[in-house]
């Protein structure tokens, strides 16, 4: 790339990436807050396109996913409201629909990540710290901040390790047992940029009952997080362990997040310099053909490879650092 500050290569990789339903909704969310209209725009009309009878967004060749298919809500409503087009309104009225009448929940009513048990050690009643991006900022602008609170709450009392400060992964709540009781990087950067657009979206329809609530718990994993970072501002791939691999993807999640932090007014100017250290090691890790590389790898998400995310991550905290 001949500019850090210009992800065009970055982009281009991205789109060329097949996509499951939350990487359809990641990386058109990077499209949008990137400003870049002709490409976002075609991808939340995809996103409908590819709907299922359930008003799932983007369920290419259909599956067992819950909450992910929710990340391309916003996108869908955004771009109603730049074309005037009904299809998109349609999409998202269908997963809001879908998300408060039919999504499986838990005994205390937190969206379940999927709807069935599809995987040895995989269960129906399972929360995965992943929801926290996927579900609560689509109910956000939607007008549901309420229970984008609420399930907030719920992914907090079951997955947040208060004594770290840190997000587990995974926790089956039908057993009350944790099927990955790990502080994965990725997963607590998905929650961090999960919470930043709930607090703004509530800063905006002026209620700071919730923002005020989710401010202080948003810079308290903040700085969980922040413990870990290493020399060249990112993160081992399960953030406690020293000799787990480095991941670009959660340094970038960061950084997205402080920018548009600061930008905010909700995160300290002084994380600023965490962020730059992380964005400029990242942009020196990016391929000839526009891949992050040393990222936590789809499909299985347990070595170094590439990923939609990374890519989208990158993408958004270019445009916040802007």
């Amino acid at each position: 790339m001949t500019k850090a500050s210009e992800p065009t290569k970055v982009i281009n990789a991205m789109l060329a990436m097949q996509r499951y339903p939350w990487e359809q909704g990641v990386c058109a969310q990077a499209l949008y807050e990137y400003g870049r209209e002709d490409l976002y725009i075609p991808m939340a009309y995809d996103a409908v396109k590819r709907m299922d009878r359930d008003g799932r967004l983007a369920m290419a060749g259909g599956g067992e996913a819950v909450s992910d298919p929710a990340s391309a809500g916003e996108v869908c409503l955004r771009a109603y409201e730049k074309t005037g087009d009904e299809i998109f309104l349609h999409g998202a009225k269908s997963m809001l629909k879908y998300l408060l009448n039919r999504a499986p929940r838990t005994e205390d009513g937190i969206i379940c990540h999927n709807d069935e048990s599809y995987h040895e050690g995989f269960t129906k009643y399972q929360l995965w710290i992943d929801g926290i991006y996927m579900v609560p900022p689509f109910l956000a602008v939607m007008g549901e901040l309420d229970e984008a609170l609420r399930q907030i709450r719920g992914y907090k009392r079951h997955l947040y390790d208060p004594e770290n400060s840190l997000f587990f992964h995974i926790k089956d709540v039908a057993s009350d047992k944790f099927v990955r009781k790990i502080h994965w990087a990725t997963g607590n950067g998905w929650a961090m940029m999960g919470l930043a657009r709930v607090i703004e979206e509530a800063e905006k329809k002026s209620r700071t009952d919730i923002s005020g609530e989710l401010i202080p718990f948003l810079n308290e994993l903040l700085d969980g997080m922040l413990k870990y970072a290493r020399e060249d501002g990112r993160f081992g791939d399960i953030l406690d362990d020293e000799m787990s691999f480095v991941d670009g993807t959660s340094s970038m999640m960061m950084a997205a997040t402080v920018y548009r932090g600061i930008k905010g007014g909700y995160i300290p100017p002084a994380r600023k310099a965490a962020a730059d250290k992380a964005y400029e090691t990242v942009s020196q890790a990016i391929g000839e053909y526009g891949l992050l590389q040393e990222v936590c790898g789809c499909p299985d998400f347990t070595s170094v490879g590439t990923s939609a995310e990374a890519q989208a991550a990158y993408i958004m905290a270019t445009a916040w650092k802007k």
